[in-house]
């Protein structure tokens, strides 16, 4: 929602209100200009982090405070927090940053203010409007430690100008791919992700429609006959019909493929479509289709996740100011707005609405609902230490791409994670 006058004018009482249990402080640390000091907030380089910062005047002229935001990579801004929240810095007051990637070791660590009681005493943000699956990846234990702000799910990028129709099936997106890649043209397949831990997320939907996942039973997954599917398939695909170096890519070096016309197919996060269509980046912006991802031997199971929320430096010394922002941020009308703008929200509100429906191309928002229908809940294994996780994991994608043995691979890998598994529920603990 958007604050109101009478709303800022709590925002300088409003410690007094709540009290410091109420977010579950640990000691402040060293001084960060005080309670009145400039509101420091750490956002990601993304589309709803734009489409935000545009707007941050209209918080300041009705809070009366100075907002001083920080943009980094997704990398960057990780590790600004690892230092800083380990030497217990209160210079940092709202934190842009992954549920899935951050919450469990950043809460276990005690860095992360708690929110329960703020949303339970704040009608107006509603609470209950958010996404279950949305809310569940932000809560450990029943505790809340940050409010999503961004959901986003798989989509699949086709040129329209040479292909009919889109595939439905993982089985035909490879053949039809295989068909047009005519690299000496510079044409390719398929584009996607392939660096080691970096290809995990976008991954999962493909072991997911195999029929696998990362952990089953509280045990490793990676080298169930269905993950080994995953893994060849994957490695196949982007083999015989991607980009020569697909092991070195992320999403920054698979964008700008795409959008130079240089591949018939791209899957990626569907909240940054606009990176892949921008007629001022995109050569075949006007040309590009959107649709859901393709079906596996186990149907279209993609991930559909809150990738980004806001959460409060537990150390902040102005943790009031700071709901006040994120409440402001991400409340019921700033989301449909942002959604308005075409960046995805975690709010069913938002979602029901056909006007702000109305603001992605029809094919995507087609898209975008097959996924939340269908979509599995994480994009990476649930453990505390994710980044070695993913490293470990994504190791058989790097061995199938480069034509390596990937059986051995995935089981070599499956041995690792599952001491790792180990250790890890020995940390889980808040």
């Amino acid at each position: 929602m958007m604050l109101k006058r009478r709303d800022a004018l709590r925002i300088l009482g409003l410690s007094a209100v709540l009290g410091s249990s109420a977010l579950g402080l640990a000691g402040c640390g060293r001084s960060s200009g005080g309670a009145n000091g400039p509101l420091r907030v750490a956002m990601v380089n993304h589309v709803w982090t734009d489409a935000v910062r545009s707007k941050i005047g209209e918080f300041e002229d009705l809070a009366g405070r100075r907002v001083l935001v920080s943009t980094m990579t997704s990398d960057q801004l990780s590790n600004t927090y690892n230092v800083k929240l380990n030497a217990s810095a209160p210079d940092l007051d709202v934190m842009m940053y992954r549920p899935l990637q951050e919450q469990l070791l950043f809460a276990r660590n005690g860095w992360l203010a708690e929110l329960d009681d703020l949303l339970a005493e704040d009608a107006d943000y509603d609470w209950a409007d958010v996404q279950d699956a949305a809310k569940d990846r932000v809560t450990i234990d029943g505790r809340v430690f940050g409010v999503p702000v961004v959901t986003e799910r798989p989509t699949l990028y086709y040129r329209r100008d040479l292909v009919d129709a889109p595939p439905t099936t993982l089985t035909e997106m490879l053949e039809t791919a295989r068909r047009l890649h005519d690299p000496g043209a510079g044409l390719h397949g398929f584009t996607g992700r392939g660096q080691r831990a970096g290809a995990v997320s976008m991954f999962s939907s493909y072991l997911y429609s195999f029929g696998g996942d990362f952990i089953v039973d509280g045990r490793s997954g990676v080298g169930t006959p269905e993950a080994l599917a995953a893994y060849e398939y994957y490695g196949r695909l982007l083999r015989e019909t991607g980009p020569i170096g697909s092991t070195n890519m992320t999403l920054e070096q698979i964008t700008p493929i795409f959008a130079q016309g240089k591949a018939v197919f791209a899957i990626d996060a569907d909240a940054v479509y606009q990176n892949f269509i921008d007629p001022a980046t995109s050569l075949v912006g006007d040309r590009t289709g959107f649709a859901a991802f393709p079906a596996g031997p186990a149907g279209s199971r993609p991930f559909n996740i809150p990738s980004w929320g806001l959460t409060i430096n537990v150390f902040s010394e102005r943790r009031d100011a700071a709901w006040e922002f994120i409440r402001w941020a991400s409340g019921p009308e700033m989301t449909l707005r942002l959604q308005n703008e075409g960046v995805p929200s975690a709010r069913d509100s938002a979602w029901a609405d056909q006007e702000s429906l109305a603001s992605f191309p029809p094919d995507l928002a087609e898209s975008m609902a097959a996924g939340i229908a269908t979509g599995v809940g994480a994009d990476r294994p649930d453990v505390v230490q994710v980044g070695r996780a993913r490293d470990i994991v994504g190791r058989p994608i790097v061995a199938s791409i480069l034509g390596d043995d990937v059986a051995a691979s995935a089981r070599d890998a499956s041995e690792e994670f599952d001491d790792f598994l180990v250790r890890d529920a020995r940390q889980r603990q808040l």
